[in-house]
């Protein structure tokens, strides 16, 4: 099942107070960037992220979850709702998260 659009817009105005927070389709999903790495994505509106040190800490209830069949399992934002805690997580998370990779 593809993710909707109208989702996609609900989780980028919830991200709104970070600057270069950018996405990319990818076969009826969205991959999400910020400050050029990736962060996670949303899939069968699911909003995912990479499960990071800071990402466990700040959820520590948090679910594994399988972004598509064969994919490593990703962390389930359970408050999407919260735009300070998304703020806060992000910030977290981006020290942790490897560059992106240069297109050659």
């Amino acid at each position: 099942m593809a993710s909707s659009k109208g989702y996609l817009d609900f989780v980028l105005e919830q991200l709104s107070g970070l600057e270069e927070i950018t996405y990319r389709a990818m076969m009826g999903e969205y991959i999400i960037y910020y400050r050029g790495k990736i962060i996670g994505g949303i899939y069968d509106d699911r909003f995912l992220v990479k499960p990071t040190k800071s990402a466990v800490s700040l959820m520590p209830t948090v679910t594994y979850e399988l972004p598509y069949e064969g994919a490593k399992e990703m962390l389930l934002v359970d408050h999407v709702d919260r735009k300070e805690f998304l703020t806060k997580l992000f910030v977290a998370m981006y020290e942790e998260l490897p560059a992106s990779k240069k297109k050659k």
